[in-house]
Parts: structure tokens; C-alpha cells; sequence
């Protein structure tokens, strides 16, 4: 759905519609899954969550915006003032307090999607640069040790994207970058994009793949509804964004860059997704049984070997016992990551949830800081 068509759709948009319908539109994942937290024992949960109290938290999948990029990627001014109101440009002092009332020690801050992917030329190069140096001049410098960041990149010019990383990664102390779903209707698999990818590999730095919308013509084919009364309290767009459709989104990316050989040419190249692996525990089995046999030939390692060397999951937003056992049934602990999705899911819910998750100490720390740490070469 486009922009314009969402913002004429006649209907009351306050802040209060958005937060109790968990209508993001246009916010990271899974606004209402703290709710979901769960621990099967109330007792046992409070006896590990104290034993715990002191464990150490990097966010991993932090957002941030500008009244800049709030201007260029939402829907009407009550988005804006939704936006707002979650606190997402604030990189002040609000944002300081929540993580000091969580525990969180830094935030890996990152533009909110789409950031700017969808602009063109030198517009969107100077955007990008603009939006990676607005945080080292002001919340990296105000603040130093709570924050790090990802870069944005005017993905529209793959040259340009690969030098601005490249930049950003030298001179500027960045983690790497992060990415919003399509790109112009193609995914990071495509040769255009070979000059990030490479760049990133040879930085030694990963990418992180987070949602964005889809195209207008998947959305009419997937999301779209023929009866209007059903596009009232924007349920296409939500359907095709935080409520199902990004989800999918990341992990069919996901599972084209194995299969069509990316990791092949870029062995080293390290991906990160976040909300619990995007699905992809439930579906690990089916995946790697089915999509194994028909690339037997075309890949150098099995098909599932590739989620095991390549990729890096987090947390964010999805704070469920289960969910977080059955990502570690598939993958191993040494490349599970915390993340709460800030401001859209609360710091606070996520620590304390996982302060009583009942999990080795080790293994909790190698969640919550130490892969982290390993990864992107940084210290709480």
C-alpha cells in the first residue's frame, strides 16, 4: 500500500489507536510480545532471575529516527506523532533512563526502515552520511560507551553503499551495517549488490537484515483485501508488515543468499537477524531437508551448514521461553544475541525476562553480552 493512499483513508489515528492495536505502522516487530514472556515455574523463575541481576546487556536491534527520516518514511502526521511519542528520536536522556531502569549497558543503534533504501542518487549518499555522522556527533559522543551503531546506507547506489560503510566502519568506529528488506524490488542476493557484500567480508564487519514493507505488487497479491471495511483500522498494512509479512520476508532473503550461492562467494560474510530467527526454528527441518537436495550439487556445504557458519540471531521483540529454546535446539548458543527492538518493545521487559530464563549462567552471558562482544570486537 502506498503512502498516500494509507494517509487519505478516513479513520481516527491517535497515538492510543496505534499502541493498543499494536499498529506500529512502520515500527519494528512485535510491540506487544513482552507480553508473552513466560517461564513455566514462577518460583524457580524468580530464584534465577535474582541469581542473575547482575548480568551485563548489549541491544543489539536498537532503533532510531530523525524528524528528517520521520518526514521522508511516515504515513500522515499521527504516525509522526506516534513515532514520537515511543520516544524514537530521542537520544537523550529518556532513552539513557530506559536502558539505566533495564540494565541495558549499550544500544547498537539503527535507522528505523526503511532509512533510506528508497532514495536515489547523491539525495539518498548524502542522506546516509548525514544520518551516520548525526549519531556520532551527538548520542556516541554525549554518551561514550552506551552506544554504538549500525550504518545506514544508500543502498539505491551500491558503490556508494560500500564506501560508506567502508567510512563509517574506519573512521567512525560503526559495527556494520543494517539493511531493510528490498532493495528497488531485489534482495542482497543480486549481483548488483556483490561491491556491499564484498565490502562488508573484507571489513570483517556483518550485515544486519531487518524488515521492510513489500513491494506494491506483492502486497496487492499477498496482503491486499478487495473489501474496504477491511482496510479501516489498516489491517493489510499491518498484516504485510509486523503482524506476518516481515517475518516471511527475512527469511526468504535469508534463504535465497544460501541458495543462490552467496556464502560460496563470500564464505566470511556474517548475517545477523533478529525477532527469534524470523520463523526459522519452526521451519529449520523442513528447510534443510527440502532445500538441501536440490542444491546438493550447486553448493559447497550442505544447506544447513550455512545458518550454522553465516548467520547470528537475536532476540529482539519476541521474549518467549519457548521460542528461545527451540532457536537453540537448531543453533548453537555461541550465535544467539540479545535484543529488545527499542523503543517498540520495553528494555526493561526484555532484561527481566531474560534475567529468569533458566539457562546455564555461561550461556546467558554469552546471550545477553559475550557474543556480542566477540562479533563486533567491542567491551561492555
Amino acid at each position: 500500500m502506498k503512502s498516500t493512499e494509507i494517509g487519505a483513508t478516513k479513520m481516527s489515528m491517535g497515538r492510543r489507536n496505534f499502541l493498543t492495536r499494536g499498529a506500529a505502522l512502520g515500527a519494528s516487530a512485535g510491540l506487544a510480545a513482552p507480553i508473552l514472556a513466560s517461564c513455566t515455574n514462577e518460583q524457580d523463575a524468580s530464584d534465577i532471575s535474582l541469581r542473575d541481576q547482575d548480568l551485563s546487556f548489549i541491544g543489539t536491534e536498537e532503533t532510531f529516527s530523525t524528524p528528517e527520516l520521520m518526514q521522508l518514511n511516515s504515513i500522515n502526521e499521527e504516525h509522526i506523532e506516534f513515532l514520537e511519542g515511543t520516544g524514537l528520536s530521542n537520544l537523550g536522556r529518556r532513552r539513557i533512563g530506559d536502558m539505566d531502569e533495564g540494565g541495558l549497558n549499550v544500544q547498537i543503534l539503527s535507522a528505523h526502515t526503511p532509512a533510506v533504501q528508497n532514495v536515489p542518487g547523491q539525495e539518498g549518499i548524502d542522506f546516509a552520511h548525514r544520518l551516520n555522522r548525526q549519531l556520532v556527533e551527538g548520542p556516541m559522543a554525549s554518551y561514550p560507551g552506551r552506544f554504538q551503531a549500525f550504518a545506514t546506507l544508500p543502498l539505491q547506489s551500491p558503490d556508494a553503499a560500500a564506501d560508506e560503510l567502508e567510512r563509517s566502519v574506519r573512521e567512525d568506529g560503526f559495527l556494520g551495517a543494517l539493511t531493510n528488506g528490498h532493495i528497488g524490488k531485489k534482495f542482497l542476493d543480486h549481483p548488483e549488490f556483490e561491491p556491499v557484500l564484498a565490502r562488508a567480508e573484507s571489513l570483517n564487519v556483518p550485515i544486519y537484515l531487518h524488515p521492510g514493507y513489500p513491494a506494491e505488487e506483492i502486497h496487492q497479491i499477498y496482503y491486499s483485501t478487495t473489501r474496504s471495511e477491511y482496510t479501516k483500522e489498516y489491517q493489510d498494512y499491518i498484516f504485510s508488515g509486523s503482524g506476518y509479512g516481515w517475518h516471511q520476508e527475512v527469511l526468504t532473503q535469508c534463504i535465497r543468499m544460501i541458495a543462490y550461492g552467496v556464502f560460496d562467494r563470500f564464505p566470511n560474510l556474517q548475517i545477523v537477524i533478529g525477532h527469534m530467527g524470523e520463523g526459522l526454528p519452526f521451519y529449520y527441518k523442513r528447510i534443510a531437508g527440502d532445500m538441501g537436495e536440490p542444491t546438493e550439487d550447486s553448493l559447497e556445504k550442505p544447506f544447513e551448514q550455512y545458518f550454522q557458519d553465516n548467520f547470528w540471531f537475536t532476540t529482539s521483540a519476541f521474549f518467549q521461553d519457548e521460542l528461545l529454546h527451540l532457536l537453540l535446539k537448531y543453533i548453537s548458543v555461541d550465535r544467539v544475541m540479545f535484543a529488545t527492538d527499542y523503543p517498540f518493545a520495553g528494555i526493561k521487559e526484555g532484561t527481566d525476562w531474560f534475567r529468569a530464563v533458566d539457562l546455564p549462567r555461561e550461556d546467558k552471558e554469552k546471550i545477553a553480552f559475550r557474543n556480542a562482544e566477540k562479533l563486533f570486537g567491542i567491551k561492555v
